[in-house]
């Protein structure tokens, strides 16, 4: 009798030890652990794991990493009352973290091969929720802010005067000093008024011109701010080491965050929410700061601001470097003082700006203006408003030019953690307000995998039980492919790095109970050929031929459905299509590949006067 080839056995067998290997991970499942993270936490062990010894609370493991440490515990309530102990080693190394999550219990040689468990979404691991608002009227602002400042330079290229030149609420009002000048102002402006469209004048006023945003620069600004602080969110949960986060848009002025794992939300909330950044400006030396907070008058050209103590500063106007010109800030020692200081990095663009300011005014002090944005509360239903606060948190002299690398001073040491961190991650674009907040415990989450498995368990209890009492020793065989589908299924979407919510395991579950509907075509396409006078070994043979087409037509319109969903859907509708597109590749695999072999193993060789179907 005609055998399968050998070659089909050893793939079928490969595929089986690899989808083993990468599904193993997920019997262990995750435990709740803490991470100490910082540049010393290697140098300052015996403190930490003094304080340790000293409350009683002990690690189950240990795991040192490129500095940071995770220590793993037995449950939820030694893992706080460890954190609760490491408070005062945090105390004394303010530029150290400690970060509540669950990590995986996978033994070590696994993970060294890649293997390791799916990670949990929110529903099923806990976590936090975060819907945020973002406020663009500052965007706005700053945006018209550069716009007068580029009309005031070529009005003034032209000779036109004019007597102000403001901006409120986003449009931008010019008063010249002659009707005449119209014409060759908005001839002056041309490069400007592709982003800027001209109002209708106003008879009433003839040298007042108007300029509001265009539609599409709006829409532009809009799309830029969003997609900005969605970068700059994920870089800041990057550096909260959070596993697989949820950074996503919603609607037009709105993006979600869910960051699984978490535990301690406030420093999650402080981090991500926080929209500082910095400004360097040369000091105005020409006038008096006291003087100009007195009378309420400041020169022209100059910026009147105040230090930590609440001092005046008076500054020029003009923005040396922002912190948009960044690339890296890292918290460290000044080597002279001894003092804590944040080492900075500037782009190209910022070092030559940077240089060529330092080196015409050497001698002469900057200063470097910390702005934060913070919530205004307002009426319900009313959309988020913010105000701009600034500090000069350093003023320095320039004792020599320098460009790229330089760094800040008069900072203490958690000050300087935070601004390094925020700065490293990047700038929002503009401000957030968080509008919603929900936190789900790692309780709920392991309800919810405890029932997702009973869900699982009973529907392929059930399946298998009928396919064995219907199709009798077939049944069992389209049993085994069932298994051996559910095993290649969790060892894909390990391999992929899904995260797997309450919609995936619902997902697997519909595709563990598609996954015999190959094998009910196949079986009954082999009862046909029986009935039909054909001998056993041929009517399997013609059975699984003759159903091939009818195996890819049907997978293949649920997959298209599955590849929409996907395209349009969001969270939890993408987890359920992703593990649904994948059901449908290995049920395929196991059904027809893996159910062949095993029929050909079982049955093949052998002279049969019936088939037990």
């Amino acid at each position: 009798m005609q055998r399968l080839p050998l070659w089909r056995h050893i793939m079928l067998g490969f595929a089986l030890l690899l989808g083993v290997l990468f599904a193993l991970p997920n019997l262990y499942g995750y435990g709740p652990a803490v991470r100490l993270s910082g540049p010393r936490v290697q140098e300052s062990q015996a403190q930490w794991q003094a304080l340790l010894e000293q409350a009683q609370v002990v690690p189950v493991a240990m795991e040192q990493g490129n500095h940071n440490v995770l220590l793993r515990f037995a449950d939820v309530e030694t893992q706080l009352k460890a954190q609760d102990a490491l408070e005062n080693w945090r105390s004394t190394h303010p530029d150290h973290l400690t970060t509540l999550e669950l990590s995986p219990l996978a033994p070590s040689w696994l993970m060294s091969l890649g293997a390791r468990p799916m990670t949990l979404g929110l529903d099923l691991q806990g976590g936090v929720h975060f819907l945020m608002d973002v406020d663009l009227q500052p965007v706005l602002s700053r945006r018209a802010t550069e716009a007068v400042r580029e009309m005031a330079r070529a009005l003034r290229q032209r000779s036109i005067p004019y007597e102000e030149m403001v901006h409120h609420s986003g449009e931008i009002t010019i008063r010249l000093q002659r009707e005449q000048d119209r014409d060759a102002a908005l001839q002056a402006l041309a490069d400007q008024l592709a982003e800027w469209q001209p109002q209708p004048a106003d008879p009433s006023s003839p040298r007042l011109m108007r300029l509001a945003p265009e539609p599409r620069t709006l829409e532009t600004i809009q799309r830029n701010a969003l997609e900005q602080n969605m970068t700059t969110l994920r870089n800041r949960i990057d550096e909260l080491g959070v596993a697989e986060p949820v950074v996503q848009r919603q609607g037009n002025s709105a993006i979600v965050v869910e960051l699984p794992g978490i535990q301690d939300t406030t420093a999650a909330k402080n981090i991500i929410g926080a929209t500082a950044t910095i400004a360097f400006h040369l000091l105005d030396t020409q006038h008096d700061p006291a003087q100009a907070q007195s009378t309420g008058l400041v020169p022209p050209g100059s910026l009147l601001e105040h230090d930590r103590q609440g001092r005046p500063v008076l500054l020029q106007r003009e923005i040396i470097v922002s912190g948009d010109q960044l690339i890296n800030a890292v918290s460290s020692v000044d080597t002279t003082s001894g003092s804590p200081a944040v080492l900075v990095t500037l782009n190209s663009q910022g070092a030559q700006r940077m240089a060529r300011v330092t080196q015409s005014n050497i001698g002469q002090p900057m200063a470097v203006v910390y702005m934060e944005y913070k919530p205004i509360r307002t009426p319900p239903g009313a959309p988020p408003a913010h105000r701009l606060e600034k500090q000069v948190i350093s003023v320095a002299t320039i004792q020599s030019a320098f460009s790229s690398r330089f760094q800040i001073t008069g900072l203490d040491r958690q000050e300087a953690h935070t601004l390094s961190l925020l700065l490293r991650a990047g700038s929002l674009a503009a401000p957030l307000q968080i509008v919603e907040e929900r936190t789900v415990g790692p309780s709920l989450g392991k309800a919810n995998v405890r029932r997702g498995l009973l869900a699982g368990t009973v529907g392929t209890a059930l399946v298998l039980l009928f396919m064995a009492v219907y199709y009798r020793a077939f049944g069992l065989i389209a049993g085994a492919a069932m298994l051996l589908n559910l095993v290649l299924l969790v060892g894909l979407l390990s391999l992929l790095g899904v995260t797997l919510t309450l919609p995936g395991i619902a997902g697997i579950v519909l595709t563990l109970g598609m996954a015999v509907d190959a094998n009910v075509l196949i079986n009954e396409r082999i009862r046909e050929e029986l009935e039909e006078g054909l001998a056993p070994q041929a009517s399997i043979r013609a059975g699984y031929h003759r159903a091939f087409a009818t195996i890819i037509d049907s997978n293949l319109t649920t997959l298209i459905a599955a590849l929409i969903l996907f395209g349009i859907g969001t969270g939890p509708i993408k987890g359920f299509a992703v593990t649904l597109s994948a059901g449908i590749a290995t049920s395929m695999f196991s059904a027809v590949f893996g159910s062949r072999s095993l029929v050909d193993l079982i049955f093949g060789g052998r002279r049969l006067k019936s088939l037990p179907i």
